[in-house]
């Protein structure tokens, strides 16, 4: 198992105890569902486990669309029409395809499965077989799971988990990842990227998760985003990243949409990262540039932060 736990963490930075418990459920035959904020990590793990436990991976969307018969299957119309209700003429659904073959099966975004789907996996997870009218009764082949993830913060086209899913798995809740780490996440996604600016990205991205203004901050993924944007930035205003016009306006087009202001507040989100901008990277920024550098003052970009802004101002 230890070995295991190695090639899982190979795919990761961090997460040594939430691998181990993971694994250890999933050894020990029990479903899992892993709740925390967008960008913590929660589907590469369950990935990694996946592809390091040599199992079948059924992938699965969750949304108000996902329905008992996409998720379980359902029989060929025009075959039906031709030849009847037979096995053959059933089309498995992945969690037809993931009790046959004893994979996990993966739903991601949980909260956000219509109720009368939930009690599909309810059943299955109980008694660990499907019963489909017209076909019988599908077992679930030994390694069979159901692995789960969620947002549980975001109220947006969610719904509560009930007691009876709660009841049969067991959860792992997650967080965010240390700053050290962050950077390190970073730094992988985008190889080459300037270790101060990244430090710096993640430093803002992890503020605006502390904001008093903020309900929501950005994920780590915020960070990922300003840093590859400020340097096909830089290129294409042959200004470099560390010229506030250059990096302020990175960080507005990467982390304006991520965050989320708290009720009856007055300022834009765009008003308050450029606030958090200049507690991190300084009010002054690297400007030193010869004359004929500039373009001329009637072609030159806006100063940073004073972009017109879009028909009203953004609150989200």
């Amino acid at each position: 198992m230890s070995d295991l736990v190695g090639r899982v963490a190979q795919h990761l930075v961090g997460r040594r105890r939430e691998q181990e418990l993971v694994l250890a459920a999933i050894a020990a035959g029990r479903h899992v569902v892993i709740e925390g904020p967008p960008g913590t990590g929660k589907s590469t793990l369950l990935r990694a486990v996946a592809r390091e436990l040599g199992v079948g991976f059924e992938f699965v969307e969750g949304n108000a669309e996902l329905t008992p018969a996409r998720l379980v299957g359902h029989f060929d119309p025009a075959r039906v029409l031709a030849d009847g209700y037979d096995p053959d003429v059933f089309v498995d659904g992945p969690l037809a395809t993931a009790l046959r073959e004893g994979s996990l099966l993966y739903v991601e975004e949980l909260n956000r499965v219509p109720e009368e789907t939930l009690n599909v996996l309810i059943t299955v997870m109980s008694e660990g077989e499907l019963h489909v009218p017209r076909l019988g009764h599908v077992e679930a082949a030994d390694g069979f799971r159901l692995v789960a993830a969620m947002n549980p913060f975001d109220a947006v086209g969610t719904a509560r988990i009930s007691g009876a899913v709660y009841d049969r798995v067991c959860r792992l809740h997650v967080g965010y990842q240390s700053a050290a780490e962050e950077a390190d996440i970073v730094a992988r996604a985008l190889p080459g990227s300037d270790p101060a600016w990244v430090a710096k990205a993640v430093d803002l991205v992890r503020r605006t998760r502390e904001h008093p203004d903020l309900r929501v901050g950005s994920s780590v993924r915020g960070a990922i985003d300003a840093t590859a944007v400020v340097t096909s930035l830089a290129e294409l205003r042959g200004r470099p990243a560390s010229a506030r016009e250059v990096g302020l306006d990175a960080v507005l087009v990467a982390l304006s949409g991520r965050v989320r202001l708290r009720e009856g507040s007055l300022r834009t989100s765009e008003e308050i990262l450029t606030e958090l901008y200049d507690e991190v990277f300084g009010p002054e920024a690297d400007d030193h540039a010869e004359p004929g550098d500039r373009a001329d003052e009637g072609d030159a970009p806006p100063p940073a932060g004073k972009a017109p802004a879009p028909p009203g101002p953004h609150r989200s």
